[in-house]
């Protein structure tokens, strides 16, 4: 079972997601330049949405070089010295992390995906060993190797995790997350700007500082799909909490937008659009090639309802051609009125989108 997300989404002037310039990332597609939000950052963005969290019942997993300081506040609060507790973490980071016990000014060399479990079950066990970095490293090695006999943790669950010196604690992601990709052409503009110092006399002119930055508005679309066999199976069989996971991916999807420079732009634009469709086929289809050719805004459609109305084409003419047993299920904010063959899809509010969407489920 496969469950796509496709969404319309319309920003105003913003740089969301910046490049190694600080201008707003974009591609090429279609011919044309079009402004582009990385897939990478999208996931942050949903992982760490409040919603998340909220349906899942479960903490947000952790990013971290910083695996040591972590291990130590947790030592610490269940009553271990402070030194034995900098000892005991330092140890199991070394031994977890690294073939060659690598520590780079007490961080892991690489970055740790780790759970509120692993990191609670990882603090329990080290409160029961010596200080001996042999039983540690022991310790360390036991932990990776029962890796998939604990409790899943959903956003690991969802998008995975490798570590190459620890290839058991590598978990496939049931879920793939496109690059969101502006539906028309899109131009970078700059900003001119200056800053007064408050404090400078008044006889003086001039600015206290200036300087130049890249931003662009663009109506995008964005494209995810959940293999559910795969997220039950990486979540120990858990179907209610799997369940739950796609609710708060869902939720999480429409609500959560990048943070980039949100202070200067204030870009909180919901999206337009929402189909999600769910497979019993094995297929995928993303409606990116919907504006292969790039959609225009005129007097009679802005970039929204034009955007709809091409995905709205794009899905009749997939349909049209290969078989397919999708069911979609769409909520539209705007461009209700270029839904011609998704029409009988719709339901009439976001809440209602998400219940559908479950109702197709397994319970167990």
């Amino acid at each position: 079972m496969l469950i796509e997300l496709h969404l319309i989404q319309n920003f105003a002037p913003s740089n969301l997601n910046r490049d190694d310039t600080n201008n707003p990332k974009d591609c090429e597609f279609g011919g044309v330049r079009r402004a582009r939000i990385s897939s990478q950052c999208i996931k942050r963005a949903t992982r760490l949405d409040s919603h998340f969290q909220e349906y899942t019942g479960v903490p947000v997993s952790q990013r971290t070089k910083l695996m040591i300081d972590a291990l130590v506040k947790l030592l610490t609060s269940a009553g271990l010295d402070g030194e034995k507790a900098q000892h005991r973490a330092t140890e199991f980071a070394r031994a977890y992390s690294s073939k060659k016990n690598n520590l780079d000014k007490n961080r892991t060399v690489v970055m740790l995906f780790l759970s509120q479990a692993e990191l609670e079950e990882i603090t329990a066990r080290l409160m029961e060993i010596g200080d001996t970095d042999a039983n540690i490293k022991k310790l360390a090695d036991e932990i990776a190797k029962n890796n998939k006999k604990r409790p899943g943790a959903p956003d690991i669950s969802l998008f995975g995790r490798m570590l190459a010196d620890r290839p058991e604690t590598n978990l496939d992601a049931a879920c793939q997350v496109a690059h969101a990709i502006s539906t028309h052409r899109v131009n970078m503009e700059l900003d001119f700007f200056t800053a007064v110092d408050d404090l400078q006399p008044g006889e003086e002119t001039g600015a206290g500082m200036l300087g130049v930055g890249g931003f662009n508005s663009a109506c995008f679309y964005r494209y995810s799909v959940i293999d559910f066999n795969q997220l039950v199976a990486n979540l120990n069989r858990d179907v209610e909490l799997a369940r739950k996971t796609v609710q708060g991916f869902l939720y999480a999807s429409v609500f959560a937008v990048p943070t980039g420079k949100q202070n200067s732009h204030a870009a909180q634009n919901p999206p337009s659009f929402l189909m999600a469709v769910v497979r019993q086929d094995g297929l995928c289809w993303s409606m990116a090639n919907a504006f292969e050719k790039p959609v225009h805004a005129n007097a009679q459609k802005s970039l929204v309802e034009a955007s709809i109305a091409a995905l709205d084409a794009y899905w009749a003419k997939l349909s049209g051609f290969y078989p397919s047993s999708a069911t979609p299920i769409v909520a539209c904010l705007d461009g209700q009125e270029g839904l011609t063959h998704l029409k009988n899809a719709r339901v009439s509010s976001m809440a209602e989108w998400v219940v559908a969407v479950l109702q197709h489920l397994p319970q167990e």
